[in-house]
């Protein structure tokens, strides 16, 4: 059995013999629909680790980063934003959300904006490693930022009942269809580097504990550039 004892152990990788500014790890996160990736991360919000949450993020830079708001018009229309500027969600999933090719001209707007915030985010942190949490980290390219990433993984029936749960207004099959379009759940775990069993069996708290002293004592952070 795993042990945890007292409060998180503390690395300064602000300093070194050389007196060369480093970088914290960053470890990436990810996992379809319904495996419990937030609940996850709050376990390793809780020890102090600083999370950045891909999909809140773009959700947000969607209405406040200038540039992508513009790019949006332009390939939507102005129809993609209410008047008080707010994302117009209804006309989205009409003709955005449910057209492969149009989702995918949008997600290629959004990710690079992401990645911008998220280096700005990244670029503050004073941790020893942080989280970068995305249910698209492999889709986006994200991954190639991390050093090492955890994929979150839980049973097929399992997955899609926690979503009809959490979301009400979703019918079964459209959660078994947003499944079908997410990356296949062996192909995820196949390039991961760590894997957490949000099973309902397995205990998920040392799972984490494990793999948050792990990253505490690897000593390969980034310098900057």
């Amino acid at each position: 059995m795993f042990s945890f004892n007292g409060k998180p152990k503390q690395v300064n990788f602000n300093q070194n013999t050389n007196n060369v500014q480093t970088q914290p790890l960053q470890i990436g996160i990810t996992g379809g629909i319904g495996v419990g990736k937030s609940i996850v991360c709050k376990i390793f919000e809780t020890l102090g680790v600083p999370i950045y949450d891909a999909d809140s993020r773009a959700k947000a830079i969607m209405t406040t980063d200038g540039i992508l708001v513009e790019q949006i018009k332009k390939e939507f229309g102005n129809l993609a934003y209410h008047t008080d500027g707010a994302l117009n969600r209804t006309y989205l999933a009409e003709t955005v959300f449910s057209n492969a090719e149009q989702l995918a001209k949008l997600n290629a707007m959004v990710h690079p904006r992401v990645g911008i915030d998220y280096r700005q985010w990244y670029l503050a942190q004073q941790a020893p490693y942080v989280m970068r949490e995305a249910a698209l980290l492999y889709e986006s390219g994200a991954y190639a930022t991390c050093n090492k990433v955890i994929v979150v993984t839980a049973p097929i029936e399992l997955r899609i009942n926690r979503v009809l749960v959490r979301d009400a207004h979703r019918t079964r099959k459209q959660v078994e269809e947003i499944i079908a379009k997410q990356l296949p759940e062996e192909n995820k775990i196949g390039r991961a580097d760590y894997i957490i069993y949000n099973n309902e069996t397995q205990p998920l708290l040392p799972q984490v504990l494990h793999l948050h002293q792990q990253f505490l004592t690897l000593n390969t952070p980034l310098q900057h550039e």
